[in-house]
């Protein structure tokens, strides 16, 4: 059971092992992250040239990674209008969409979801 959803810009945080990630390194195993947001993720580690092998190691956290569904799909686009003026990603609404369709609590390194006024619990590390 995961008691928290991670952000892509979280995860990434975690694994370059930035200061302000240290205090949530330890709560990886125990959290879900979209499947959209694993791609983002990936997406970065190829940018600075880790090889396959290197990411799917990297990214062997024991995470829970949730499909992106119609479900999720449906739920992430309904937030365009509540996160637009943010610039927020399909990326960041899938991880929003999840959290709160799971009711757990998000953790992003992103500052600019301090502004949002959903109904989820956003935690921004700091």
């Amino acid at each position: 059971m995961s008691d928290i959803v991670l952000d892509a810009s979280a995860l990434l945080a975690i694994l370059s092992q930035e200061p302000r990630a240290r205090r949530w390194e330890d709560t990886v195993p125990d959290a879900a992250l979209s499947a959209v947001s694993l791609s983002e993720v990936v997406a970065k580690l190829a940018d600075v040239g880790m090889s396959e092998r290197e990411i799917h190691d990297s990214l062997d956290l024991g995470m829970t990674v949730v499909p992106f569904d119609a479900a999720l799909a449906h739920a992430a686009g309904l937030l365009r209008p509540k996160t637009r003026s943010l610039g927020l990603s399909l990326g960041d609404r899938a991880c929003l969409a999840l959290a709160m369709q799971m009711g757990l609590p998000v953790v992003t390194a992103d500052r600019a979801w301090g502004q949002l006024q959903l109904s989820v619990d956003i935690q921004i590390m700091t």
